[in-house]
């Protein structure tokens, strides 16, 4: 029987985004497969986490097509991203914290690309004078990413209700990061 790498990945993701910590042993089980079929696609924990890190890249890439960040204003765009990434939340919660990830010369290009695309809808509502400009487009895209990891828990550990997630983050993010009156006026 022919495993499905897709399942099999989506199932680890579900997991490890729930319990980070969780052997491949678990992984295995929680794929419904045994751990030798699991090693024969994955050597090993880092294997898996780089497959992962695959994914999630393809799934952030594909909400950020999705959300067509160059459509309306900066702030809509940002709503439409948050909704559309919301299903890879989880993934991404994961992956923020292996470190491993994100040091060192081999770390993935898509992150970089990514994160372009991000600090360059940041750059354009401030460029448009809707966001803050005291604020970098580089600080901005890490507080998004770091918003979208902390709603994510907070809906796994049952502490938030799914249906507020993109309320929240973009409420919060936006609340912050939108020029207020007064910033204007003292501005010109």
């Amino acid at each position: 029987m022919a495993v499905d790498r897709d399942h099999v990945l989506r199932s680890a993701a579900a997991l490890l985004a729930r319990k980070s910590t969780a052997t491949m042993d678990e992984v295995a089980k929680a794929a419904g497969i045994s751990r030798a079929t699991l090693h024969r696609h994955f050597a090993g924990r880092d294997a898996l986490v780089r497959a992962l890190e695959a994914l999630g890249i393809a799934e952030c890439e594909n909400a950020l097509e999705a959300a067509r960040l160059d459509e309306g204003p900066a702030g809509d765009a940002v709503r439409r991203l948050v909704g559309e990434i919301e299903s890879a939340a989880g993934l991404l919660a994961f992956l923020y914290t292996e470190n491993q990830l994100f040091e060192g010369e081999e770390q993935n290009q898509g992150w970089t690309r990514i994160d372009e695309r991000i600090c360059a809808l940041f750059r354009r509502g401030q460029l448009d004078g809707e966001f803050r400009i005291d604020l970098t487009p580089a600080w901005l895209s890490e507080a998004l990413f770091g918003l979208l990891a902390s709603g994510a828990w907070m809906v796994q550990c049952g502490k938030g209700a799914p249906k507020d997630f993109q309320h929240m983050i973009v409420e919060l993010l936006l609340g912050g990061v939108l020029r207020h009156p007064a910033q204007q006026r003292e501005e010109s």
